[in-house]
């Protein structure tokens, strides 16, 4: 009995220690009879995207920009021109301070028209960017472009991949000769395969004069369909000119003047006894002014372009080559072209665009398109026509767009120059190298 009472008792005291050991803890944690538990680690928003400073909500687009007049500077000096440039980072800097308008899905060509309207100082460049071996690059972003005009960068206001709907022009040359306009008829049946419901076509021809042959119509209509097959021509005889010997007179004379309706009545002609020979006439340049003057009429949001299937001979015409391309770049109209007949060979072709003294401008193609943001495509054969109609419609129609606010004054009649830098190594950058303001198109 005097063990089991010695045990209760000890047991009693340790449990009276483990009581005020506990209650004294309490104490110490104020108080209450538990201890105290920490707070779980409070939620924090997510990082922004991408650095972006100003998020774009769907369907509304985004606040107002600042003007980019007051964050406009000078590139660096000393900075190497061309095609290429440093990359950005994020595409956010002391010029692009936020991101342009970024218009949904389908919607890239009303923003352009609406944009238009509002500013009567904004310009629209489209830009094709393609490979080393020829190919488009697709998949670029606003980040990826800078835009400079007469030296001084631009904000981006505007940027869109949405395809434009295209306002067509077409040239045909009917000075060709005969095995060359062969080909051209053959390819005609083509055009509208590489067109959409949504383009328009007018045709025009030339040949000594520049013709109508019918006005804008939808690219997919009969009417269009009928137009180019009676546009077909039979091209001229490529023989040898004499101007002596018995094989030079003429059968038919008047005051003793040769009435050949192929040669010059009169001085030049020569009389009886002897005859100039007769030039060529290729009247391009009054063939692309006519074309011109009928785009210019074209509603806004629209891609304007002549498209131009010759071999680029000039002589005879009454507006000069520097006038029209004055009058494109004024109206934002690009001159593509196929080159065909001598002008498509390998090294004649390249030797055409060089113009010789007191000769005719035997390709002056070249300087349209790169006068006006064009290109070129050089066919020798009806399926390589062909192909060139597909080609220069789709790389037309699937264009960079961007839009700025000039720095410059409003309406001053000067001529500015645009450079479009992109930063991809290898590729090339086509865009209009320069414009002259006006205002015929802002409401």
């Amino acid at each position: 009995m005097d063990r089991s009472v010695s045990w209760r008792a000890g047991f009693v005291a340790v449990a009276m220690t483990i009581m005020m050991t506990v209650g004294a803890a309490a104490q110490q944690t104020g108080g209450s009879g538990s201890p105290s538990v920490p707070d779980a680690p409070a939620p924090t928003a997510p990082a922004p995207m991408s650095g972006i400073k100003e998020q774009i909500s769907p369907g509304i687009g985004m606040p107002a920009l600042p003007n980019p007049d007051d964050a406009a500077q000078k590139p660096t000096p000393g900075a190497p021109k061309g095609a290429t440039m440093q990359s950005s980072g994020s595409g956010l800097d002391s010029v692009q301070k936020a991101p342009p308008e970024l218009p949904p899905p389908g919607q890239g060509n009303q923003a352009v028209v609406t944009t238009l309207r509002t500013y009567t100082n904004f310009v629209i460049v489209p830009v094709t960017v393609k490979d080393n071996k020829g190919n488009l690059v697709a998949g670029l972003t606003f980040r990826n472009f800078q835009v400079f005009e007469n030296g001084q960068r631009q904000a981006l206001r505007l940027f869109t991949v949405d395809p434009a709907p295209l306002s067509i022009a077409f040239v045909i040359d009917q000075s060709l000769t005969q095995d060359v306009m062969a080909k051209v008829n053959n390819s005609l049946g083509a055009i509208q395969g590489a067109l959409t419901p949504y383009d328009e076509v007018a045709v025009f021809t030339y040949n000594n004069g520049a013709q109508e042959a019918t006005g804008f119509t939808g690219a997919q209509s009969h009417r269009l369909e009928a137009v180019l097959a009676i546009t077909k021509a039979t091209g001229r005889q490529e023989g040898v000119p004499v101007n002596s010997g018995p094989l030079a007179g003429c059968s038919i004379s008047a005051n003793g003047n040769c009435t050949d309706p192929n040669l010059q009545v009169g001085r030049s002609a020569g009389g009886t006894q002897f005859m100039m020979l007769p030039k060529e006439i290729h009247t391009l340049n009054d063939a692309i002014l006519m074309a011109g003057t009928s785009l210019a009429r074209r509603p806004p949001g629209r891609r304007r372009l002549i498209y131009v299937v010759s071999d680029g001979k000039e002589y005879g015409s009454k507006a000069t080559t520097k006038e029209v391309i004055k009058y494109l770049q004024t109206n934002q109209i690009a001159v593509y072209a196929t080159l065909v007949g001598d002008s498509a060979r390998y090294i004649e072709g390249y030797l055409s665009r060089f113009h010789l003294p007191f000769q005719m401008n035997d390709n002056i193609l070249l300087k349209y398109a790169q006068a006006t943001g064009g290109s070129l495509d050089s066919e020798r054969s009806v399926n390589g026509i062909e192909k060139s109609y597909m080609h220069i419609a789709e790389e037309a129609r699937t264009q960079y767009t961007l839009g700025y606010i000039s720095h410059e004054p409003l309406i001053d009649g000067k001529y500015r120059t645009i450079e479009v830098r992109v930063d991809r190594p290898n590729v090339d950058v086509t865009a209009k190298p320069g414009y002259y303001p006006t205002a015929q198109y802002f409401h």
